[in-house]
């Protein structure tokens, strides 16, 4: 298929970025204006400790966001749409350098206000005044007992320049250094391993390939693991570094409360996951039997179970197939996606120079974008449903909360994507029949697979991991491999064979260097999961709280948030309910 230019692209699957910034005349104005706003905010440094001064800046911290997201949204969106022009990445640059010196600046704001007593903490955030951000306050208040001189935060604030350094050493190493062996396919023909290649050859390879690419891959994090190790070690130690001297109990209470989730969800979720590990043994087997091995390798897991089902799904077919998916969700959800399809919202083709992949971004006070790089294949029909669902989720909450409360947590940021998805899926399962219908089944129970048991394990690693730091436990190489070794082991069960190699994958996965970051992947389609199959079952009613949720924002804390659609993650019961799904789910393809 061969890549246009953008220009030659029909403007209707453009997305619309005058909507934000009519002329690049007024974006340069808006670049001008922040200095005036920031020096404003300045000039209340060692002030913040009255009603009055405290209600000013948080309006003027308004106002610098506001323009600061459409400056920022704006040029990193020119710019993904061509990659290679100067011009968008000079813009894009601006509003970084920008962005980091005011953030610098503003360091003081927290400390002083944390500095004022608690009760007039308190008391701001019951004051009708301060109705745009008692939630931001509450969070103060609570935290009080965690926060430090305003000297002491400011010097935290700074050491945050060089305290990311382990994740940058590791994404230079996994990016740019590290080195693969070249795989030799059954044809003959050598391949240079990357990234790209290793998921491609896993998902479409012959066995041999996928042996290939797979012992390649792991090979290389073996012969780099004493530098990863310490590079792990050391993001750890610093985690607990910051965690202890801000007197949390662990690293999980300190991570979680900065998105104030009680630490009782991660608890839930390790425990019904584990309870829940027969259902994926079962799974496994069912692989083994069905692709007739006598033994099945990790290497096997990534190919689909069936295969030719696939067909070409032109764009206009694929925006029908998921308006049609997401009727449920009501007649004012139809006309937003109509207007996200026919309205400048969605970039939709790759082109020359076109960032890769697809996301939903924007800002404050013009409707959300989605980047697309459409191919006429099911799997971008998801993606198309997946994205809507974010942009729609920023849509309703920045229309219902002031910007203060309009930003939601990442805890819940892939509830909404998930529960379109599931939609979709649903949608199509209800006509599918033969080898179709044991497709979209096994594409559910992979589903479940990758994004809820394989995240809950990593999640059990990275939590034992700061435990053994928080605990004084050497930290590894040995100690981390044979960790690692024995949660696969404990989660793939005995139908899979525990390939030795695989005690090196902990070592390639970036998400481990910012903490607790991979669990919100299940608990956000567990979440997904009870509230789409509450739509389908209760209709109206359900849909009606299910907008509560995406209208929220972050006006009060996730757990909270995720209760207004009857998903209560601090007891079992969601997790029952997803898990139960997933085995009705298994049983249906084992019949057919």
């Amino acid at each position: 298929m061969q890549v246009l230019k953008r220009d030659e692209i029909s403007d209707e699957l453009k997305w619309r970025l005058e909507d934000i910034y009519k002329s690049e005349d007024l974006w340069e104005k808006d670049l001008k204006s922040l200095s005036e706003i920031n020096s404003k905010i300045q000039s209340y440094q060692g002030k913040l400790n009255s009603k009055e001064n405290i209600i000013a800046v948080y309006k003027l911290d308004d106002e610098l966001n506001f323009v600061l997201g459409k400056l920022y949204a704006y040029a990193h969106m020119r710019l993904d749409q061509d990659c290679t022009n100067t011009k968008y990445k000079e813009m894009k640059a601006k509003v970084e350098a920008i962005l980091s010196d005011i953030y610098a600046k503003e360091a003081f704001v927290v400390p002083e206000i944390l500095a004022n007593p608690l009760d007039f903490i308190i008391s701001l955030s019951k004051d009708k005044d301060f109705e745009n951000y008692d939630y931001q306050l509450q969070k103060l208040a609570k935290n009080k007992e965690h926060s430090l001189s305003t000297k002491e935060e400011v010097i935290l604030a700074k050491a945050t320049r060089f305290s990311g350094l382990f994740e940058e050493a590791f994404s230079m190493l996994d990016n740019a250094d590290i080195k693969f062996d070249d795989v030799t396919l059954d044809s003959g023909e050598k391949v240079a391993l990357s990234h790209g290649v290793y998921s491609y050859y896993l998902q479409t390879g012959s066995r041999n390939e996928r042996k290939a690419v797979f012992e390649s891959m792991f090979n290389a994090y073996k012969q780099n693991i004493n530098l990863i190790t310490s590079l792990y070690k050391g993001n750890i130690e610093k985690d607990w570094f910051y965690a202890s001297l801000k007197n949390y109990p662990s690293c999980l209470d300190a991570a979680l409360s900065r998105e104030d989730v009680d630490s009782n969800v991660y608890k839930k979720l390790i425990k019904n996951i584990n309870e829940a590990l027969p259902n994926l043994h079962k799974y496994m087997r069912y692989r083994k039997e069905v692709l007739g091995y006598d033994k099945l390798h990790l290497y096997d897991l990534h190919m689909p179970l069936i295969s030719g089902v696939d067909r070409d799904i032109e764009y206009s077919e694929a925006k029908q197939i998921v308006l049609d998916a997401l009727k449920p969700l009501g007649d004012e959800y139809q006309t937003l996606l109509n207007k996200a399809f026919n309205e400048g919202w969605i970039d939709v083709c790759e082109n020359k120079g076109k960032r890769s992949g697809a996301y939903s971004s924007g800002c404050f006070g013009v409707h959300p974008y989605v980047l697309l790089n459409y191919k006429p294949v099911l799997n971008d029909v998801f993606t198309i449903a997946h994205e809507l669902g974010h942009a729609m989720h920023s849509y309703y909450s920045n229309k219902t909360q002031p910007i203060s409360k309009a930003e939601y947590e990442i805890f819940v940021a892939e509830v909404a994507s998930t529960v379109n998805e599931t939609l979709l899926v649903m949608h199509l399962l209800k006509d599918a029949k033969g080898d179709y219908r044991k497709y979209l089944l096994s594409y559910l129970l992979n589903m479940f697979r990758t994004t809820i048991f394989r995240q809950a394990q990593f999640a059990e690693f990275e939590d034992n991991a700061h435990k053994m730091v928080e605990n004084d436990i050497p930290v590894t190489p040995d100690a981390l491999c044979n960790m690692y070794f024995d949660l696969n082991a404990k989660y793939y069960g005995k139908d899979v064979e525990n390939d030795d190699l695989i005690r090196y994958e902990w070592a390639r996965i970036p998400h481990f260097y910012s903490a607790y970051y991979v669990y919100k992947y299940s608990t956000g389609l567990i979440s997904a999961i009870c509230i789409a199959k509450d739509i389908l079952s209760k209709g109206e009613d359900a849909v009606k709280d299910y907008k509560k949720f995406l209208s929220a924002g972050g006006s009060m804390n996730p757990v909270d948030i995720l209760r207004l659609a009857h998903v209560d993650l601090t007891t079992d019961e969601p997790y029952k309910k997803a898990m139960q799904f997933y085995s009705e789910t298994l049983e249906e393809l084992i019949s057919i």
